[in-house]
């Protein structure tokens, strides 16, 4: 699941749109809801709806893992075009998604930033690189194009008086995320994009610094959401209001329960799903980030990527309106 080139903000996004109609495993016309719910999973990590699933927040409706994804615009396409049936990304590659027509519609938060669960950018402690402008020339390594990473990046140069013409300069690359810290030390890029796990991991081992991080340019809020067509909403809305409600209790009891007893339970997860996994990163983890209670979504998760995307020429404001681009009618937790 390699992101192309540009990945999620050049693709063909008229033709995503198009393919999304009427894809879905939702029930038949009066048919049965569906209870399987299919999914992609992270590498290394235990994601809000496999938390609810393993807390027993699910009840009849179960997860079916069908491989792991490093990009959410990806798991998104995926979601839209019916491959799997809920997928995650930064809320600007789904306001992107929407705008384009694509009849799919976020129902829950599930990561955001907070002051301990953050993205920085770092260089190297010897790097001459101390400004936005500085970056002019140079290479930042992240997870994926198009998504979270990006949209900082292009904030914190706007915002340091750097033009439109001059941001050309500055080249964004695409990297696993496990290998972006060794990317950084060996030179091969100048500025990586360190988030959770990998980040903490990366300044323990010493030697490189902080030029800023996405909490300080935006202060704590829910980054990213799960989609799902509409067509599968109206088939399934008892499913959904499950797994929604579901994620929302996870992510509440992840809120509240001491910090190592929940590293403890991802730890065990991980290891009873036998898929291989390197654990050694999870004791790095501090919180899903999600900012509003039980990942309820606000008008300004979206709305500020509206502003964004439309000022670049990605999506026209009169395209869509944000109640076509979310919900939080399936959250039980809302009142």
């Amino acid at each position: 699941m390699t992101p192309s080139r540009r990945d999620f903000l050049a693709l063909s996004l008229f033709g995503l749109a198009t393919a999304a109609v009427g894809c879905g495993t939702a029930a038949g016309n009066g048919g049965a809801e569906t209870k399987t719910l299919r999914y992609q999973g992270w590498a290394g990590q235990v994601t809000p709806p496999e938390l609810a699933a393993d807390l027993g927040y699910l009840g009849d409706v179960k997860l079916e893992w069908v491989g792991n994804t490093t990009s959410g615009p990806q798991d998104i396409q995926s979601a839209a075009t019916g491959q799997v049936d809920f997928g995650g990304a930064f809320n600007g590659a789904v306001v992107k998604l929407v705008g384009a027509g694509a009849p799919v519609r976020a129902v829950i938060g599930y990561y955001g930033i907070d002051q301990n669960t953050f993205n920085g950018f770092y260089v190297l402690e010897d790097s001459p690189i101390r400004s936005a402008r500085d970056l002019i020339g140079k290479k930042v390594g992240m997870n994926t194009l198009g998504a979270h990473s990006e949209a900082m990046l292009g904030i914190y140069l706007q915002r340091n008086g750097i033009s439109r013409e001059e941001a050309k300069g500055v080249e964004a690359l695409a990297l696993p995320p496990v290998n972006t810290e060794q990317s950084l030390r060996q030179k091969q890029i100048d500025v990586a994009v360190l988030g959770g796990i990998l980040r903490d991991k990366a300044v323990a081992a010493g030697g490189i610094r902080p030029l800023f991080n996405d909490f300080e340019l935006l202060g704590a809020f829910t980054a990213g959401t799960y989609v799902l067509t509409e067509k599968f909403l109206q088939q399934n809305p008892g499913t959904v209001r499950t797994f929604v409600t579901g994620v929302a209790k996870a992510i509440e009891w992840s809120r509240t329960t001491p910090r190592d007893e929940v590293i403890a339970r991802f730890t065990d997860i991980i290891g009873r799903r036998g898929r291989n996994e390197d654990i050694s990163t999870l004791k790095y983890w501090k919180s899903y980030g999600v900012a509003g209670k039980g990942g309820l979504i606000q008008d300004k998760e979206l709305s500020i990527w509206v502003d964004w995307l439309a000022e670049r020429g990605e999506v026209r404001k009169d395209a869509l309106t944000l109640s076509d681009a979310y919900t939080n009618d399936f959250n039980e937790l809302r009142s």
